[in-house]
């Protein structure tokens, strides 16, 4: 839940379910602590997650099949939803009803410091969010509306504008370039939004490295971009374009397998409409999009990080 789309107080009731016990607590000392415990007071302690999966545990409890529906044990609570619970057997030990209220405090001190980690947690995750945002905002302040916060490259209303400056001066002719990123969708679906974003700046990366100062460089959709190349030599646009792919191809990261589709085409006379062409380009990028999906080993190098 990125910041500005819920409430922190939202965020703190709703964020708990994606939470299990390892991620609020040691385990390792919770273990440390139930085995001193079973050695100095004889009870032996089982706590779950909040299914029933065993987490910690310190005596036999082999056999031990925990109904958190009927037989809950000790619910460990936080934000208001049940984490864990705490199961014990203490009978036969010595004052067993002080055992019981050990195990009560036990029980009380899981929640309470579960509580503190949780929301110790969730408030750092969103004021670093929110210091994203406005770091954010600070850069789009001192820009306008000229560039694209996440790239750096134009803003599509800026590039817009310049399209239309470039109408107004007569100039021809102009290469006219379409990038789409591959499977940008299936980044973001198994990844999520910080690595789709991360995706979308690579690419935008490597289209600003490869190309002439000179060139117009917009992104005009969420994972779109346009390229307008004024008065190009020949073969210029088409190096550029396999320079991009070649970038991409060899981009080496963990997860991330950067991937375009590109379409070309040459605006010949100024009376042609930018706008128009570029729809022609797009069609292009179609085009390449199904060759590139289609080729050997494509397939193999988006799903690496999956197969680890």
């Amino acid at each position: 839940m990125a910041y500005g789309s819920v409430p922190l107080e939202k965020r703190l009731r709703e964020n708990i379910k994606n939470y299990r016990l390892e991620n609020l607590y040691d385990l390792e000392k919770i273990q440390k602590s139930f085995r001193n415990l079973h050695t100095a007071l004889g009870v032996e302690l089982l706590l779950t997650q909040r299914h029933g999966e065993k987490a910690v545990s310190a005596g036999d409890f082999a056999a031990f099949l925990s109904d958190v529906v009927s037989d809950p044990g000790r619910k460990i609570r936080v934000a208001d939803r049940t984490v864990g619970h705490l199961y014990a057997k203490p009978a036969g030990v010595d004052n067993e009803q002080a055992v019981e209220a050990v195990l009560d405090d036990l029980a009380a001190l899981f929640s309470s410091l579960g509580e503190k980690q949780y929301r110790f947690r969730e408030t750092a995750i969103y004021a670093d969010e929110l210091e994203e945002a406005l770091e954010k905002d600070r850069y789009q302040a001192k820009h306008g509306e000229h560039v694209d916060t996440l790239t750096g490259l134009l803003g599509r209303t800026y590039f817009d504008a310049r399209l239309t400056r470039l109408k107004e001066t007569g100039t021809a002719p102009n290469a006219l370039i379409c990038v789409n990123i591959n499977d940008w969708k299936f980044v973001n679906g198994h990844f999520g939004d910080e690595e789709s974003d991360r995706l979308i700046r690579i690419v935008a990366d490597i289209l600003k490295k490869e190309a002439k100062p000179e060139y117009l460089i917009g992104r005009v959709d969420g994972d779109v971009f346009y390229i307008v190349i004024e008065a190009p030599e020949e073969g210029e646009a088409r190096d550029y374009c396999s320079r991009i792919k070649e970038a991409c191809q060899v981009y080496e990261d963990a997860v991330l397998a950067p991937s375009v589709a590109i379409g070309m085409v040459t605006r010949l006379s100024v009376e042609e409409d930018f706008y128009q062409c570029f729809s022609e380009a797009e069609y292009e990028m179609f085009r390449d999009k199904f060759d590139e999906k289609n080729s050997p080993g494509y397939r193999e190098r988006l799903e690496k990080a999956l197969t680890k």
